[in-house]
């Protein structure tokens, strides 16, 4: 059995078959992805406020309404963008000491408001 597969512009054909190779279609830039902070036992509540602050550029509101998002609700959506852009946020999280993952992001799936902007960086 053979399944078909319409190309778009932004995949390319198999070199054989003509047909688009499975990560071709999953790993489609316009995709959004999220990146969410978690919580931790470890980094106080002002370092984490202070990362979001000097890495994003986001106001000292700003900062510490999603600071508090990951201390009471134990993660928050910080920021969101190209999957590559999040990814790379996540490394940068990482290295200032922050528990960080990257999810695919969803229409309505419930999660708050915040970090929609992509910061400085994005």
């Amino acid at each position: 059995m053979s399944l078909s597969v319409a190309l778009g512009p932004d995949t390319r054909a198999g070199t054989q078959t003509g047909t688009a190779s499975s990560t071709d279609v999953l790993t489609a830039p316009d995709i959004p992805w999220n990146l969410v902070v978690w919580n931790d036992p470890v980094n106080l509540m002002s370092y984490v406020s202070y990362v979001f602050r000097s890495y994003f550029g986001y106001s000292e509101a700003k900062a510490n309404k999603l600071m508090l998002e990951v201390h009471k609700k134990g993660r928050s959506i910080v920021a969101h963008g190209g999957k590559e852009q999040v990814e790379q946020h996540a490394v940068a999280m990482h290295g200032y000491g922050l528990w960080a993952t990257v999810e695919k992001a969803t229409g309505g799936d419930g999660s708050t408001g915040s970090g929609k902007g992509k910061g400085k960086r994005g």
